[in-house]
């Protein structure tokens, strides 16, 4: 009898042992911090598990067993967040889109966006918007649910599953009677956007995307595909579920009826008028500009920038930017990244300073605005207490040069370290 309540003891201890974890602090200690909003100094910050216990003067005592990160010369900020990216995609110089869409097993592209994944982590990026898979159908939620899970390390995933076009407008496209695999759902009229839109949501859509223009204009030149209508409709199906609507629109006239149907997002823009970033302002609607998107296409094309005379696509990307700039337009940070190299997506920053952007603007669009924009404004995008623990840590100081966002020295995600060199 003595042995066997020995033994129930024993068993009993163990048990508790391992349900009972000790929280887990780190106190990371930077030169200085950019909380999302502005830049401090003299801050410290203090991780408790997954989350910020304290961000800022070292006013508190530290719980025993803290463990201290010293980051001498760099900058902590809030993870990046990237705007628009496609992890199912890689850059069109190795491998057209259509190649891709149309050649390329899915098992295969889902073991690319899982390297694509990792680079964008490692890269500083701890979320993403991933707009479309591109006619991998519903695998960005599989692989959203292995980085949740822990079976592979990534950013956090903001998903839109397929994407909605309207009929015959995108591609890839082979000949009339050669139907192939589209690179997003079709549906035309109220009642069937209605069934794409539960459909996906059902899914695992965390947003929808739509596609308000493309390129199937008489001379292939882009031109509206859905009715205001058509978008109202979609836009209030989209928001009793409590998601948001994105829409891809190049032309001012998808810009228009987009923003007057309720979107969220407009992603590229590229001809936006004063009038629409006007409009856009009054009903709270941000720009994604995806700079990068433009100008890599033009490289793979033959243009050699710093030498040859700038393209007229871009000189207007320029012109449209800089009108979104003038007008007060929020202006997310989104790249398009699928389009050029996963892990390089610090090319977007860049390139938004260099259309007329302020560093710190820039760092702002790509924390805190992005996660106010996006809806996870009360989970990530600030250094502030209780919010995630996704952070990272740079050498220098970016808000003066942004080329200092690329010396990632720290990454924790949910406050476990990535990287630390």
């Amino acid at each position: 009898m003595q042995k066997l309540i020995l033994l129930l003891v024993f068993i009993i201890n163990a048990d508790l042992s391992f349900s009972q974890h000790p929280d887990k602090y780190i106190l990371l200690k930077p030169d200085r911090v950019f909380d999302g909003e502005t830049m401090q100094a003299g801050w410290v910050v203090l991780i408790k598990n997954k989350k910020i216990e304290q961000a800022g003067s070292m006013m508190f005592k530290l719980p025993a067993g803290t463990e201290i990160i010293e980051l001498k010369g760099m900058t902590l900020l809030p993870g990046l967040i990237e705007g628009h990216s496609h992890l199912l995609l890689h850059p069109y110089n190795e491998t057209s889109w259509n190649e891709q869409v149309l050649k390329e097993s899915r098992a295969e592209r889902t073991v690319r966006a899982v390297n694509h994944a990792k680079a964008t982590l490692m890269a500083g990026f701890t979320t993403v918007r991933d707009l479309g898979t591109e006619g991998a159908m519903y695998d960005d939620v599989g692989l959203k649910e292995s980085i949740e899970k822990g079976l592979t390390a990534g950013p956090r995933m903001i998903i839109a599953t397929r994407a909605i076009v309207a009929t015959g407008s995108y591609g890839p496209k082979l000949s009339v009677d050669n139907e192939s695999i589209k690179g997003a759902a079709e549906a035309d009229g109220e009642d069937a956007l209605i069934k794409e839109i539960r459909t996906q949501i059902g899914n695992g859509a965390d947003l929808i995307k739509i596609y308000a223009d493309y390129r199937w204009g008489l001379n292939k030149d882009a031109q509206p595909t859905f009715t205001l209508d058509e978008l109202k409709k979609a836009a209030e199906v989209i928001q009793s579920s409590g998601r948001k609507l994105v829409v891809h629109a190049v032309t001012a006239e998808a810009m228009k009826r987009a923003t007057l149907a309720g979107t969220s997002t407009i992603e590229h823009g590229d001809k936006g008028t004063e009038e629409v970033f006007k409009l856009m302002k009054e009903k709270g609607v941000a720009l994604c500009p995806t700079l990068s998107a433009g100008e890599s296409i033009l490289q793979y094309d033959g243009w050699k920038k710093g030498i040859d005379t700038a393209p007229q696509r871009v000189i207007d990307k320029k012109k449209s930017f800089q009108l979104a700039l003038k007008s007060g337009v929020t202006i997310c940070m989104g790249s398009d990244v699928g389009v050029f190299t996963h892990g390089d997506n610090a090319r977007e920053m860049e390139l938004m300073i260099e259309y007329g952007m302020k560093p710190v603007e820039v760092l702002r669009s790509s924390t805190s605005i992005n996660a106010d924009v996006f809806g996870y404004g009360n989970k990530i995008g600030r250094i502030k207490k209780d919010l995630f623990a996704d952070l990272i840590a740079v050498d220098g100081d970016p808000s003066t040069d942004i080329k200092n966002i690329r010396k990632i020295k720290l990454v924790m995600k949910d406050g476990v370290v990535y990287k630390k060199e």
